[in-house]
């Protein structure tokens, strides 16, 4: 049986006539997704390691900024403030998460935002053939190719901006 759901980011994806699979994660009982997200891929048969998560942070300027990074990998604040000429950056508060991208904590997809987030794609993505992304609704996820991913980045910025 597939999954359907229907969030800025399907609609996206239907427009573009970009394939992808549903996830379902289930929630625990305080409608959090499950920790254990890994464990659920793998036994699906996805590499865990090919979630692509999307991290808000704010810049010194009041920017909101989301690098989306597979692997694991962890944002280079040093990098990212030098790329962005900016003095500091902090992650963005949970308050702050659903404010700027309009999805809440768990759920905020890399595309599909508003025009105000800036988006860089960290080179991770570019490491994996079929990609998990937030769906846009809590307790799914999206499971499409890599390659379609980056061609709906359009030009935002793509670089590693991921240290060890």
């Amino acid at each position: 049986m597939s999954i359907s759901i229907t969030s800025p980011v399907t609609e996206l994806l239907q427009q573009q006539n970009i394939a992808y699979s549903v996830i379902e994660i289930p929630l625990t009982e305080d409608k959090k997704p499950v920790r254990n997200l890994e464990e659920l891929l793998t036994k699906q048969g996805i590499n865990p390691q090919s979630v692509v998560r999307s991290v808000l942070f704010k810049t010194a300027s009041d920017q909101y900024v989301l690098l989306a990074v597979a692997g694991g990998g962890r944002a280079d604040w040093a990098v990212l403030r030098q790329h962005l000429n900016e003095r500091k950056c902090r992650m963005a508060e949970f308050d702050e998460v659903q404010a700027a991208t309009g999805y809440v904590v768990g759920a905020v997809p890399p595309i599909a935002l508003p025009e105000a987030v800036k988006i860089l794609v960290d080179n991770s993505v570019k490491d994996y053939t079929t990609v998990v992304i937030g769906s846009g609704v809590l307790g799914y996820a999206l499971s499409l190719n890599s390659v379609d991913l980056l061609k709906l980045f359009g030009d935002a910025d793509q670089g590693t901006f991921t240290g060890a």
